[in-house]
């Protein structure tokens, strides 16, 4: 169970202001607050996550303890170099108000974003991933339905502070990994 509070725990922290909240804010600022957009993307958070658990859970079967804390460092550095570099784009365009294309790139964005990062890193650390995954997958809804309720409002909040100051933590955590890694 702590798997689950870690997972989710993480990911509400890494989701703020991230690529996928701020999406759903966007479609919501220019085509209002429509339940199938929740809808969607509440599907897309759900795939990507279980995308991500499937992965963790083929990969940490084939790892020892070291091997797979490795795996979680490399997690974790590559989601704070998502969360420090990669900036939200603007709200977008939405010409043909396509649900099934903005599913699509929430889909691609949500497969590369910090919290799915998270979310392998500790299902690989804990040995745990259906756990991990249901925690990172119930605070992913969370963090997409407060984007779908924010809209514009959230849009106009300065979180690009906020996300590097996390990057920086993330960087620490799994320079610590490795640490516990390389000095046993």
């Amino acid at each position: 169970m702590a798997a689950a509070l870690y997972a989710f725990i993480a990911a509400v922290i890494a989701g703020i202001g991230a690529r996928d909240q701020l999406l759903v804010a966007g479609l919501v600022a220019r085509l209002g607050r429509r339940w199938p957009i929740l809808l969607v993307a509440l599907a897309s958070a759900m795939v990507s996550t279980a995308i991500v658990v499937v992965a963790a859970r083929t990969i940490s079967g084939e790892l020892n303890n070291r091997a797979g804390l490795l795996l979680a460092a490399l997690a974790l550095a590559l989601a704070a170099l998502e969360l420090a570099l990669v900036q939200p784009r603007r709200a977008p365009r939405e010409p043909t108000r396509s649900l099934g294309a903005a599913g699509i790139v929430l889909l691609a964005t949500q497969i590369t974003d910090a919290t799915r990062f998270l979310d392998f890193a500790i299902a690989i650390a804990t040995e745990a991933p259906r756990t991990a995954g249901l925690g990172g997958m119930t605070a992913s809804l969370v963090v997409i339905t407060a984007g779908w309720l924010g809209g514009a409002e959230l849009l106009a909040l300065p979180i690009r502070p906020v996300r590097r100051a996390l990057a920086g933590v993330l960087m620490l955590v799994a320079v610590w990994l490795v640490w516990q890694v390389v000095m046993p």
